[in-house]
This record gives C-alpha cells, sequence and structure tokens, in this order.
C-alpha cells in the first residue's frame, strides 16, 4: 500500500480549513453528466451561459435563440426579471447554467420536476 506524503495531508487540511464554513453546501450541485438524462431546451432569445447560477458568475459561452441545446438538470440560482416574468430557475448544461427564463415552455424550459441539479 502506497502512503500519502506528510506534505499532501497538510496541504489539504490547510485548504479545507481556508474555505469558510457552510460555502460548499450553498453552492449548487454541478450540472448532470452526460452519461444521465438529457433533456432538449430552446431559447428565445440569445441566452449567456454562466459558471454558477447567478447573473455575475463568469461567462462561459453564449446559446443562440431558436437553436436547440441539451441540458442536464435544473436549480434554484439568483432570481432574474426579464420581459416580464420573474423565474429564479437556472438550466443546468454540461459546464454552466442559463436562467429559464430565456427558454421556451414553462418556469423549468419543460424539464422535469425530477430533474433538479
Amino acid at each position: 500500500m502506497r502512503r500519502i506524503p506528510a506534505v499532501i495531508t497538510t496541504c489539504a487540511a490547510t485548504l479545507a480549513s481556508l474555505v469558510p464554513a457552510g460555502l460548499a453546501a450553498a453552492a449548487p450541485a454541478a450540472p448532470a453528466s452526460p452519461a444521465e438524462q438529457s433533456y432538449t431546451v430552446v431559447p428565445y432569445e440569445n441566452v449567456k451561459v454562466r459558471k454558477l447560477p447567478t447573473k455575475d458568475s463568469a461567462y462561459l459561452a453564449t446559446l443562440t435563440a431558436g437553436q436547440s441545446y441539451t441540458a442536464y438538470c435544473w436549480t434554484h440560482g439568483q432570481t432574474v426579471t426579464d420581459h416580464g416574468y420573474t423565474n429564479d430557475v437556472w438550466i443546468g448544461f454540461a459546464d454552466g447554467f442559463s436562467s429559464a427564463v430565456y427558454f421556451k415552455g414553462d418556469q423549468y424550459a419543460n424539464l422535469p420536476a425530477t430533474a433538479q441539479c
């Protein structure tokens, strides 16, 4: 059996102590992997994909209006109001999230309730 060097154990413990308590619990689950159930969603206007389900999170890409995309789940995140709709549901893709406000369908972009991230 191989032993983990003490320096690695010490570094891991130090990093763990730097993360504020409760931070990990507050983060949403990552979008599902492509091997899991997937759903087709269509934005009705160009929409940004963000790293986390917030408008201020890192920008990753833009989805084009009218095109079909593969989504894996939905989660609650920052509330978004646009075009007369208000919603805190974000659609999970392989690498990030987009507000459900910008997708055709119901408040979950037609993803089932069981598809929660």
